[in-house]
């Protein structure tokens, strides 16, 4: 299976999710979660203004939506946004392997609240990519995270984002999620 498939994993995520995703910032970081706890590697992640964006996971989406693979649904969020409504008709998907753990870890991170998944997220990946970790006298990752998004972390919002990851980091996995 090459590249061009990758459509077809793109929406294997949602249906594997509930056949629902609400939100392009929910996709991209349950997708990254997922793959750091060792489900795939097919979308290959950077940094951006919202934490890890993965440029191929957004085409893959288009495609699977422009081929009807995958339904998206836009709507004008209360604040004047716009935001994507992700379904899938599970016939027309790919089979993945692991696909009930996959399913559990990536339904359970698609419930967590959106700022909360992206803190999570953000703390992961500078952790896991950026070396942010706990050792070699470099900074936490969480700590950068807050330093990072201080409005998004405000509030409690940061513990909130630590609870739950701690929470899927008990999930079953392929890899254990980092301690961060």
């Amino acid at each position: 299976m090459g590249d061009y498939d990758l459509h077809l994993k793109a929406a294997a995520l949602v249906r594997d999710a509930g056949n629902r995703l609400v939100g392009r910032t929910r996709l991209q970081k349950v997708t990254y979660l997922s793959q750091l706890a060792g489900f795939a590697e097919d979308f290959r992640f950077g940094y951006r203004h919202y934490g890890c964006y993965s440029e191929d996971l957004a085409e893959a989406m288009d495609i699977a939506s422009g081929l009807g693979v995958v339904n998206e649904e836009e709507k004008r969020s209360e604040w004047g946004g716009w935001y994507s409504i992700y379904t899938v008709d599970p016939a027309k998907t790919l089979d993945v392997e692991g696909h009930s753990e996959r399913s559990h870890f990536l339904s359970e991170a698609a419930k967590m609240g959106v700022i909360e998944l992206e803190l999570a997220a953000t703390a992961a990946f500078l952790h896991d990519v950026e070396g942010f970790g706990r050792h070699e006298g470099k900074p936490d990752a969480w700590a950068e995270t807050a330093m990072r998004k201080p409005g998004k972390a405000a509030d409690g919002r940061l513990e909130l984002a630590k609870t739950s990851y701690r929470r899927l980091r008990e999930l079953r996995t392929p890899k254990q999620l980092p301690d961060i």
